[in-house]
């Protein structure tokens, strides 16, 4: 757990400072240390209330035993198998499969599927995809992977405001006319891709250490296998996540990158490749004495 949090202290604070060259850049000393207060206020309010705010950026329904009998009961023998508490359980409307998962800790934690994940996928499919989130809950990702997307979302934010002051001029006078114009400039390219590139060096390996111990949760590795290939074929024909689009910050939290490259919002990935994960969860299934490919079912799950 050490090593997380200390991941968890590293990527704020590279954030932060990401946040407060955009100040600078806004308003000079003046911006940077204004900057910098509010995004230490923001990581403290982000620790208790990113989970929320997540799940309300995305339009996200709790539902429960009564609303959502087979889900829901899945995410209860799943979570039992994982040692976890029972986290709350939501549902995305989305027609895209995909799904994430949130909150500070193991005991304030929370899950959410899409309505195309639950529709499209069948129960073996969607066990797989709920355990690699327990795996990242009970890894103690989701405070760190739910942060940085609060946190990108308030660069991503500022860098658009800083945008639009420089195309009207309103900068000039802070930080020397011209220069500061540039140094504007540069930030407003510059800071989004590094918080990108922050998020990007510390997701990748959280997925690849999720899939393994979320394929041991679940007890099949090609469960999960079957539904990474087929999320990744649906995501990339173009099935948009138009709640994903509107917070690309926020991306990193899915089990398969939302984005469909509208813009710029897929200069990075924030994801393994998937054939990569999935050739992974192929080892492991030889060695568990699983068949080595995926099952790639046609009918979907008890949901629709």
């Amino acid at each position: 757990m050490p090593l997380n949090y200390a991941k968890t202290a590293m990527l704020l604070a590279l954030l932060t400072a990401v946040f407060a060259l955009l100040g600078y850049a806004a308003a000079g000393r003046t911006g940077m240390l204004i900057a910098f207060a509010a995004a230490v206020a923001m990581n403290i309010f982000s620790f208790w209330n990113s989970d929320k705010m997540v799940l309300k950026m995305h339009g996200a329904e709790e539902v429960d035993a009564q609303s959502a009998p087979d889900y829901y009961t899945m995410v209860h023998d799943l979570s039992a198998r994982a040692g976890l508490p029972m986290p709350k359980v939501y549902v995305m409307h989305s027609a895209q499969p995909n799904a994430f998962a949130t909150g500070r800790s193991p005991e304030h934690s929370a899950v959410c599927a899409s309505t195309g994940l639950l529709e499209m996928m069948s129960h073996e499919e969607v066990a797989g995809v709920m355990a690699h989130e327990l795996a990242h809950i009970k890894n103690r990702d989701t405070l760190t992977m739910t942060v940085a997307a609060t946190i990108a979302g308030a660069i991503s934010m500022l860098a658009q405001y800083l945008q639009f002051s420089s195309l009207f001029g309103g900068n000039r006078g802070n930080n020397g006319g011209g220069i500061g114009l540039i140094g504007t400039l540069v930030a407003v390219i510059v800071a989004p891709m590094a918080a990108m590139l922050v998020q990007m060096a510390i997701s990748r390996s959280r997925e690849y250490q999720a899939d393994r111990m979320g394929a041991l949760i679940c007890g099949n590795p090609m469960w999960l296998a079957s539904a990474l290939q087929r999320i990744e074929e649906v995501v990339r024909g173009g099935v948009v996540n138009e709640q994903a689009e509107a917070a690309p910050g926020a991306a990193h939290l899915f089990i398969i990158n939302p984005l469909t490259g509208r813009g710029m919002d897929n200069l990075f990935s924030t994801h393994p490749n998937t054939a990569n994960r999935i050739a992974a969860l192929q080892e492991l299934a030889r060695e568990l004495g699983r068949s080595g490919q995926p099952d790639v079912r046609s009918s979907g799950g008890p949901w629709a």
